[in-house]
């Protein structure tokens, strides 16, 4: 008699495995623009993130929301998010890898590859939960900006570089490590930074001032220092806002309440007052964009692996499944309709992969002209691209799992809510589109960087090769009415990057695979219309193993 009960043709949960070494992509990259000692130092991370514990706490994390304090019990205004426990296990980890400011200090340091290597443990563990990215990501970005003025940067950057996460409300003297935030975007304005109506006015203190308004948008407001932006008598400036006042008061930062948002859900997103803040000016005043641009890079750096990263996890999830389940008569994976879905999808994860690890390595040569200019122009390019791709993406993993892949305990739901995200914060797709053509209007340099760097593949693939030429006339002809065709000419830059490293650098399959889609003429946009490449290794080569 058959057991009603019993669970047949059910893929195992994908736990137990090396996020890391089992991606392909990710450690040719790593060795490629680094060393194969830079995978070793990021195996034991790999093998953490993989574990069924990691998971749980992921799940974990997501399901018990924070909370707001604002009074404690005795009527004292304390504004304070709680979190659970699964949010700390999963902060000390990524704080004691060194994913936060810790590749500042390395690279002072004489490390040539710091921010490689703390690219890709940042890829590999948000695959465990990316929520929690989030203030580890703020505290990357804050570092540079910080360096506006030697004295700030040298209170908080060892700090803030620390390998201990040290979570509580307790002065700078008293704490064994540090997390940054910032607080930019307004409710009347929004992207528009320029509209903001918070008013800083100076104090007794040289370089102190009061700080009145609200910020719309302030994640993770338990970190303990923010970069915060205001009008000064001078225009709209930055400043440093501690948590804590040298003098062991709490400042005055009110938190109105949590966003309720589509995903992103561990983390805290608040809404804040300032009322009489104290806050420390970060570099001239009305220099304020220009001062904490350094942080939005960087944070859109993340911005662009976090979402590289969400790529990989649900291709890994899909890979697997179909690899571990039957129907029809046969394994999923064996299915050439299905093969030609996941190896779509793992030509789209290896493309966003790859430049992903490209733009973090140019972070590491600062002194390098080339390198400079096409980080300049490659990061809004891969920002709007790669992060616009992901939702598309993680929605069709999620179907390769059918109907398990639409229930909670799969974790594609919690990827989908979360796979807009990154296209969001740290400008839009239109505000990363419009700050190409900036880029390209203002500094000549960076057209001649990404001539340069796609160039490198010249005469390795017809397809790729036309889709240049068809850029540079594109180019030519936005220049009379550019913004209309901001969003065109950025996707195209952005895919001739992919591209230019898929060809020179991935596997003939995945290039080929790529170019004959992206750069074909019959390409329709849904995953799974792939007419060249070897299928089969593709997915072999996308798919975990344990």
């Amino acid at each position: 008699m058959t057991d009603l009960r019993a669970a047949t043709n059910q893929a195992p949960a994908l736990v137990g495995h090396n996020v890391v070494n089992s991606d392909l992509a990710l450690t040719e990259a790593v060795t490629r623009l680094g060393t194969p000692e830079l995978v070793d130092d990021l195996t034991p991370l790999g093998a953490e993130a993989g574990t069924e514990e990691a998971r749980e706490h992921g799940v974990l994390a997501n399901r018990h929301h924070p909370e707001l304090t604002t009074y404690d019990r005795f009527g004292h205004r304390v504004d304070e998010v709680r979190f659970h426990p699964s949010w700390h296990w999963l902060m000390e980890r990524a704080v004691g890898h060194g994913l936060q400011a810790a590749p500042w200090e390395q690279q002072e340091a004489g490390d040539p590859h710091a921010h490689l290597r703390r690219a890709a443990g940042f890829f590999a563990w948000s695959q465990t939960e990316p929520g929690h990215g989030c203030p580890i990501s703020m505290t990357y970005a804050a570092v540079p900006a910080l360096r506006a003025d030697d004295a700030i940067a040298k209170e908080w950057t060892s700090l803030l570089a620390a390998r201990s996460y040290d979570p509580g409300v307790r002065a700078r003297s008293e704490k064994s490590g540090a997390l940054a935030g910032m607080g930019m975007t307004e409710k009347q304005g929004g992207s528009d930074v320029r509209t903001n109506v918070t008013r800083a006015e100076p104090t007794a203190d040289d370089g102190w001032y009061a700080l009145r308004g609200h910020k719309w948008f302030t994640s993770a407001p338990m970190n303990d220092v923010f970069l915060v932006l205001a009008q000064a008598e001078g225009g709209l400036t930055c400043f440093v806002v501690p948590r804590v006042l040298p003098d062991g008061t709490r400042n005055r930062l009110d938190v109105v309440r949590l966003k309720d948002k589509l995903g992103n859900r561990s983390n805290a997103s608040s809404e804040i007052e300032l009322e009489g803040t104290i806050a420390q000016r970060l570099g001239d005043e009305g220099r304020g964009v220009r001062t904490i641009i350094d942080m939005v890079a960087a944070t859109r750096l993340d911005c662009v692996l976090g979402s590289a990263s969400l790529m990989r996890h649900a291709l890994a999830e899909a890979s697997w499944h179909v690899a571990h389940r039957s129907a029809f008569g046969g394994v999923l994976a064996d299915k050439p309709l299905m093969q030609n879905v996941v190896a779509d999808l793992a030509v789209e994860s290896e493309a966003a992969t790859a430049l992903a690890m490209r733009l973090a390595s140019a972070v590491d040569r600062p002194g390098d002209p080339h390198e400079v200019a096409l980080r300049r122009i490659a990061l809004p390019l891969a920002k709007f691209w790669v992060c616009k791709r992901t939702p598309a993406m993680v929605a069709e993993a999620l179907e390769c799992l059918g109907g398990n892949g639409y229930v909670e305990d799969s974790g594609l739901p919690l990827m989908f809510r979360e796979s807009p995200l990154n296209s969001i914060w740290e400008g839009s797709g239109n505000v990363n589109a419009l700050d190409v053509l900036r880029a390209l209007g203002r500094e000549p340099e960076v057209l001649h960087a990404w001539i340069t760097e796609v160039g490198a593949a010249r005469g390795g693939d017809s397809r790729l090769d036309r889709a240049v030429d068809d850029t540079l006339s594109l180019l030519g002809e936005t220049g009379g009415a550019p913004e209309a065709g901001a969003r065109r000419l950025a996707g195209a830059m952005a895919a001739c990057l992919q591209g230019s490293l898929l060809v020179r650098f991935a596997p003939a399959e995945v290039a080929d695979a790529f170019c004959g889609s992206r750069f074909g003429t019959s390409y329709g946009g849904t995953f799974g219309m792939l007419t060249s490449g070897s299928l089969r290794s593709i997915v072999e080569r996308a798919t975990p193993t344990r």
